[in-house]
């Protein structure tokens, strides 16, 4: 009885071994296939999993967030009427660009 358990025993180590044996030769045929790419597929493949997704996609979205935020202080800082008017970004562009020019052409004269 207690042989059979220690076969039975030793066929469940021999297993957990193999398969962990399994498993680190599958990571080395997956980077022996990740070798043999080009660079421009390990970024493609990189670039397509959900970790790198969700990040670039926290990136994107707090450099809108800044772009959107110094808008708004230029736009702040530009005399419109009336004042509380809502201009687009190439609205409030262009409107800089005028304000910078007139403010020149004052100091100018």
């Amino acid at each position: 009885m207690k042989n059979a358990m220690n076969m039975s025993e030793n066929r469940e180590v021999l297993q957990a071994i193999t398969s962990c044996s399994n498993l680190v030769q599958k990571r080395r045929d997956r980077s022996n296939d990740m070798s043999s790419l080009t660079r421009e597929e390990r970024r493609r493949r990189r670039r397509a999993t959900q970790k790198y997704r969700t990040a670039h996609a926290t990136r994107e979205r707090i450099r809108v967030e800044a772009f959107n935020v110094a808008f708004a202080e230029l736009r702040k800082l530009l005399p419109t009427l009336p004042p509380d008017k809502k201009l687009s970004k190439i609205e409030i562009l262009r409107l800089a660009i005028c304000y910078i020019a007139y403010l020149n052409h004052v100091l100018d004269a």
